[in-house]
């Protein structure tokens, strides 16, 4: 049930793994972090982010980095798995062409490393409705990020697109406090095929991010929030 920890089934890992983790220092990131550093079959997290992160863990491997700059950057001979949690809005960016800068450059520039670095598994947090061929801009952006991603051939891309995050974040977001309140009160009546619609905490988010790391399949996967929470509930796809 929700707020246990993850079951995992299939073969356990037979050796201990190392992750790549960029955007640790937001809302989903951040969840991640702490729930990968309490994961024994993890021996190093490896964070990229711009700013210090102020956690500290010996398994943590902290790494500042212009993002304009990560194609040249290969400071990390192997990760088994890269995890993206990048992603802001319009308003913190400034534009709309710094907000594609984060959400699809610097998430696409975060495949090509990873596939660099050997990554068997490329984990990137999207949003419910991403589709390149939307009129929507944010949607539009998430969908070209990922069709980009796809594209590049990585042996495993999951691509996890969440409705509504339920969370405290940093900064104040007045339309997405109020999101939250009616959603928590429509999530009982989002059933069947609605209940890809259903808002969902940011931990069970991270939690899912983590079960994924334990598996090995190849391809490319979407999970829609009731998949990921499916995942975050029972440790298994």
């Amino acid at each position: 049930m929700p707020g246990v920890s993850p079951k995992r089934t299939g073969p356990m890992p037979t050796t201990q793994t190392s992750i790549l983790l960029a955007g640790a220092t937001g809302l989903v990131g951040s969840h991640a972090l702490r729930e990968f550093l309490r994961d024994d079959s993890v021996h190093t997290v490896h964070t990229l982010s711009r700013k210090p992160i102020t956690l500290s863990d010996s398994k943590l491997a902290s790494h500042l980095i212009d993002f304009d700059m990560i194609d040249s950057w290969y400071e990390v001979p192997h990760v088994s798995s890269v995890v993206s949690c990048l992603g802001t809005t319009i308003r913190a960016a400034g534009s709309q062409r710094a907000f594609r800068r984060v959400d699809l450059e610097y998430v696409v520039a975060l495949g090509r490393l990873a596939i660099r670095l050997g990554a068997r598994q490329f984990i990137l947090v999207s949003s419910m409705g991403a589709d390149s061929r939307s009129r929507v801009f944010y949607s539009r952006t998430k969908g070209e990020a990922e069709d980009q991603l796809r594209a590049l051939g990585l042996p495993s891309l999951h691509i996890l697109r969440p409705s509504l995050l339920l969370g405290n974040r940093a900064e104040s977001r007045p339309g997405e406090e109020i999101g939250a309140v009616v959603m928590r009160a429509l999530n009982p009546v989002l059933v069947g095929r609605l209940r890809s619609y259903r808002a969902i905490r940011t931990a069970d988010v991270a939690r899912a991010i983590v079960a994924i790391t334990h598996t090995d399949l190849p391809g490319t996967h979407i999970h829609d929030s009731a998949r990921i929470q499916h995942i975050a509930d029972t440790g298994s796809l």
